[in-house]
């Protein structure tokens, strides 16, 4: 009996976003990367090397190639507009990263390029495609615990310290906590509510001068439906409120205790901006410091990826997604609703990918979708600007 047949996707860019992808693409035998472009020869060279393939200088040579059917934009934010257009002219199918773009005409420009040329427009990987958080929403939608009221996420990490390039620590250029982690939390929140946006506050933290971007913020979200939703996140890398998740970190694997400040040992290595942007390049898929992940052994998977504490209160009890489950805690029992441990990490996205380009299934994660995740997002930079509330219309 024969498995699904493959879909045949190229990859733009290859750095941080595609390494963390690249355990999903080859465990996931619904995928096959028949391409990838890139602007470092070291990673070309790479990938030609892991999957006798072309890698090519440019999108535009990618898009061109006959064999490529879809492909995953992993580009550097300010870049996913420019390369959505030229996949979708290309008639291919469009996964690109999140945040799905830096304004709101760009979103509004991808959705109707994709729309245009008859192809699907998917944005992820985001947390919310996380099985715990979907098994929550799950549980909200049979309404077992009632309506949604109130939602609480946070995320303590060491994102600022992780080794950058200049643009990241640029807000106006995509950098800083907002666009690249308020993404997560947004969309996380928004799913688990299940309505529109409606009114946002927020603070911002920028602490450290050297790191000139927001590292941190607080804010309050309301919903259309009355709920509403407090939301931390703080890259300073101090505590880690991976403790509050069981000691497993993000990408689902146990926390060593001996790695706590690492991230900022690294970085205290380096004197210039110009050596932190070739740190961070020799770390990543076809660096010299590169290091390929290794699958797993099948006794010892991962628990599922999340993305810090969240509780979920309904109006007869609380939800807490975790990372092998779901915990309800009602008027006189709590109860743990377990999943089991992911055979392939990130599956989802590929589920949602495949049924869009494979059996023409409207993804879930779509790029109105995303818009409406980067509007509160950009929401949250202007009520910090402004210190006063912001309402959307359509989030």
């Amino acid at each position: 009996m024969t498995g699904p047949r493959p879909l045949r996707l190229g990859v733009a860019g290859l750095g941080r976003a595609f390494t963390l992808m690249l355990p999903t693409f080859l465990q996931d035998n619904r995928v096959q990367l028949v391409g990838a472009c890139d602007p470092r020869e070291e990673a070309r060279a790479q990938f030609a090397r892991d999957f006798a393939a072309p890698a090519h200088r440019s999108i535009e040579e990618l898009a061109a190639d006959p064999a490529v059917e879809a492909i995953y934009i992993a580009s550097p934010h300010q870049f996913h507009a420019d390369n959505t257009r030229t996949a979708a002219g290309s008639g291919k199918h469009v996964l690109v990263e999140k945040p799905m773009a830096l304004t709101l005409a760009q979103c509004d420009a991808m959705i109707a390029d994709c729309r245009a040329a008859g192809v699907h427009l998917i944005v992820g990987h985001s947390h919310s495609f996380d099985a715990p958080y979907r098994l929550a929403r799950e549980i909200v939608a049979r309404g077992e615990l009632g309506k949604v009221k109130m939602v609480h996420a946070l995320n303590y990490t060491d994102f600022l310290y992780r080794p950058r390039r200049p643009e990241e620590l640029d807000t106006a250029a995509g950098g800083g906590v907002v666009f690249s982690q308020a993404a997560h939390q947004v969309d996380i929140v928004r799913l688990l509510v299940g309505s529109p946006v409606t009114r946002v506050r927020a603070a911002m933290g920028s602490w450290d001068p050297s790191r000139p971007t927001e590292g941190a913020y607080s804010a309050l979200l309301w919903f259309d439906c009355g709920a509403f939703a407090s939301l931390s996140y703080n890259g300073y890398g101090h505590f880690d409120s991976d403790e509050w998740c069981g000691a497993v970190g993000e990408m689902g694997t146990p926390k060593r205790p001996e790695d706590y400040g690492s991230a900022r040992r690294r970085l205290a290595a380096v004197g210039t901006p110009q050596e932190e942007a070739a740190l961070k390049g020799a770390r990543t898929y076809g660096g010299q410091a590169y290091v390929a992940a290794s699958p797993p052994a099948a006794d010892a998977l991962p628990l599922h990826q999340h993305f810090g504490p969240v509780i979920v209160s309904c109006e007869r009890g609380d939800l807490r997604p975790m990372p092998d489950g779901v915990w309800t805690y009602g008027d006189a029992a709590r109860e743990h609703r377990p999943l089991p441990a992911p055979a392939v990490p990130r599956s989802e996205v590929i589920d949602e990918l495949y049924a869009a380009v494979v059996d023409d299934v409207a993804p879930v994660h779509s790029g109105e979708s995303a818009r409406a995740t980067l509007a509160v997002c950009l929401a949250l930079l202007e009520s910090a600007r402004l210190q006063a509330d912001v309402r959307l219309s359509q989030a």
